[in-house]
């Protein structure tokens, strides 16, 4: 594939036909990115313990602001995304073999991880109507 220099990189990343593969690798970085950012947000929270008590108190709106839940939702999708994706490699590299059933492992990926965020967005809203 020629890269055309008058593409950027956001657009000759969504615009390449790599299929279920090439959505893949963007969803794992992108799941990757989303965990380290929540990880960094987790340490500056119990950070604040130490600092004030009141002050960690009145960051914790982050985790129980209605408006804020799809964010965590999402954080759940990028977590089970990113594991089972990640199972997939692992899987794909120790049996090469099983790349020829890569477009069907990668189904799988979606389906599991499509059911359990959906079932646990599901939990959180019955919790949060409680």
């Amino acid at each position: 594939m020629s890269a055309n220099p008058k593409k950027g990189f956001v657009s000759s990343t969504l615009s390449y036909k790599g299929g279920i593969g090439h959505w893949s690798w963007i969803l794992h970085r992108l799941g990757g990115l989303g965990i380290a950012f929540f990880l960094i947000l987790h340490i500056l929270d119990i950070f604040m313990v130490g600092v004030s008590r009141a002050a960690f108190e009145e960051l914790l709106f982050i985790y129980h602001e209605p408006l804020l839940r799809p964010v965590i939702w999402a954080l759940v999708f990028g977590v089970f995304y990113h594991a089972l994706n990640g199972l997939r490699i692992i899987i794909q590299d120790f049996w090469p073999h099983m790349f020829r059933y890569q477009k069907q492992l990668a189904t799988t990926v979606w389906v599991i991880v499509i059911v359990l965020t959906v079932f646990l967005v599901g939990v959180d809203i019955a919790g949060m109507m409680a």
